[in-house]
């Protein structure tokens, strides 16, 4: 069961930084001065979907620290790694990034130190 929280917590970290990209995306530039930056950033922490995002890292490091009760850390931890996987996946996906030759070699190294840096 605790890999299931693991694989858990590393989904619900993936859908909080996709949809805080598509969030951000909609809301506009970044204003310059000081009251537009408040006023943004209010704004979004207002959004359902910001906070859905919110919610869904709270709830990630709720089953994060469930996979610890029988994990070590050293074990679980890399599998953290796969977060900038997925991410990475996602968002030339979704929002049509750039996957290009250097992020897939970085990609398949993150790939290959889960699998070193979990084992033992």
């Amino acid at each position: 069961m605790s890999y299931v929280y693991l694989a858990s917590s590393i989904l619900l970290m993936v859908y909080c930084q996709l949809v805080i990209k598509w969030q951000v995306i909609g809301a506009g530039a970044f204003p310059g001065d000081a009251a537009g930056k408040l006023g943004f950033l209010l704004g979004l922490l207002l959004n359902p979907w910001i906070v859905s995002a919110l919610a869904a890292a709270l709830v990630a490091a709720l089953l994060w620290m469930a996979a610890l009760t029988r994990l070590d850390l050293s074990h679980a931890y890399p599998f953290v790694g796969l977060t900038f996987v997925l991410v990475a996946l996602g968002s030339a996906w979704a929002f049509h990034e750039p996957l290009t030759g250097l992020k897939i070699a970085g990609i398949a190294l993150i790939c290959l130190g889960v699998v070193i840096g979990s084992q033992g």
